[in-house]
């Protein structure tokens, strides 16, 4: 019996997905797992995995359509076998579809469109073959798209790539500015809200508005993680090094055992308490921000946890997120030590009932049994929803944290 592919659900608001591009044509052979299609949705491009394994009979929607979550997609099955196509409703093509819902998941963006000449602008262009343009300094305005409707894809962008001599020609020379101060006004500028800033907009809106948030700072002691953190370095490859963020995710993925009400949900009037410790990770990506998630943190050792999140991270970065990276955290992490901030409050991910904001761990005078020695301290921030947890639970998830942040072994025995 011939296997139906459904648009895949990503985050519990996600409405509808563009199919950007298919990977496979009717008649050729899929394994389980194999790549079959690529979906843009107000999150990330995603690239969605055969659940079956065979052959591509049909395919039910055309490239650049948008379709609702759920719905038929494709259908695999034997070479010779009779199949009947399922109901299903037709989707608009991004060119009629005159109203784009946009609802995104709270610190779960895609990266936003950059600016291009108005030769460029003049061309339909998939949000990840600007990116990819952006980051190599290509032009786009003399690409011919190949995509639906003459859309520029990332195909395109890697073909133009691929050729040294256009490569070269097409690259866009950023002029240096002059030195000095430039006592010269400029001109107000006006540029349209983009769809991945409105549908941040409308959900931080929602977050802030709906969930009663309170929150709670604690600084941390974090000399003996800094050390033990350098020796562990010293002794594995370049490429498996440790970040302070991995001892933070798998401190929190412990600490969240004792505190299953932060692990959780509001479901009605009942709160769900999640069995997995699944983290959100904030990961920034040229535009914005996107959670990956490191699923049953609390039961992985500090190297797989460095690993997974790397992964993930590239996957992100290079366009080629999978569903299961970007779904399904109960509790989430944003970090924003590497940028040298003291101390900052984030806005919780709903349904999640918290999420923590972590700052640098910064060399300082601290005092110590009445002397100012050197010292290294962090300083985080838990943001919770009101409706499921209070105050006093909330400072004694963060003195727990402290346990395992100020005493790191108990990270890795």
């Amino acid at each position: 019996m011939a296997s139906i592919i459904n648009m895949p659900k990503l985050g519990f608001d996600m409405a509808e997905g563009t199919l950007v591009r298919w990977l496979k044509k009717v008649g050729e052979t899929v394994n389980k797992g194999e790549v079959l299609a690529e979906i843009e949705t107000d999150k990330a491009t995603v690239e969605v995995e055969s659940s079956a394994s065979g052959t591509v009979r049909k395919l039910l929607v055309d490239e650049g359509a948008i379709v609702p979550v759920n719905s038929a997609i494709a259908m695999i099955g034997t070479a010779d076998e009779k199949i009947e196509e399922p109901v299903k409703q037709i989707p608009e093509s991004a060119s009629q579809k005159t109203e784009i819902s946009a609802q995104a998941v709270v610190a779960v963006p895609v990266p936003m469109p950059v600016s291009v000449s108005q030769t460029d602008s003049a061309h339909t262009v998939s949000p990840l073959a600007r990116r990819m343009a952006a980051e190599k300094q290509v032009d786009l305005s003399s690409v011919k798209g190949t995509g639906p409707g003459g859309r520029i894809v990332r195909r395109d962008v890697e073909a133009l790539l691929s050729n040294p001599a256009i490569s070269s020609a097409g690259r866009k020379i950023s002029p240096i500015p002059p030195p000095g101060f430039s006592n010269v006004r400029l001109p107000d500028k006006t540029l349209p809200l983009s769809k991945l800033r409105a549908a941040i907009g409308r959900r931080m809106a929602e977050a802030k508005t709906t969930i009663p948030h309170f929150y709670v700072t604690h600084e941390y002691k974090m000399d003996r993680l800094v050390d033990l953190r350098k020796q562990f370095n010293n002794l594995i490859p370049e490429d498996e090094k440790l970040s302070i963020n991995d001892f933070i995710i798998k401190a929190v993925g412990l600490n969240l055992r004792q505190f299953p009400n932060l692990n959780a949900s509001l479901n009605g009037n009942a709160v769900l308490h999640h069995g997995g410790i699944n983290i959100g990770v904030a990961v920034s990506v040229e535009g914005g921000l996107l959670t990956i998630v490191c699923r049953d943190a609390d039961q992985k050792p500090l190297r797989q946890i460095a690993s997974e999140v790397k992964s993930m991270a590239a996957r992100v970065r290079a366009g080629k997120v999978k569903p299961e990276d970007i779904e399904g955290s109960t509790f989430s992490i944003s970090n924003m030590g590497m940028y040298d901030v003291e101390n900052f409050a984030a806005i919780i991910n709903p349904p999640e009932a918290a999420i923590l904001a972590v700052g640098s761990a910064r060399e300082q005078p601290v005092v110590e049994v009445g002397k100012v020695i050197p010292g290294w301290r962090m300083k985080a921030t838990i943001a919770v929803d009101h409706r499921i947890s209070d105050g006093v639970e909330a400072a004694k998830f963060m003195q727990g944290l402290a346990v395992y942040l100020e005493e790191p072994l108990s990270l890795v025995l």
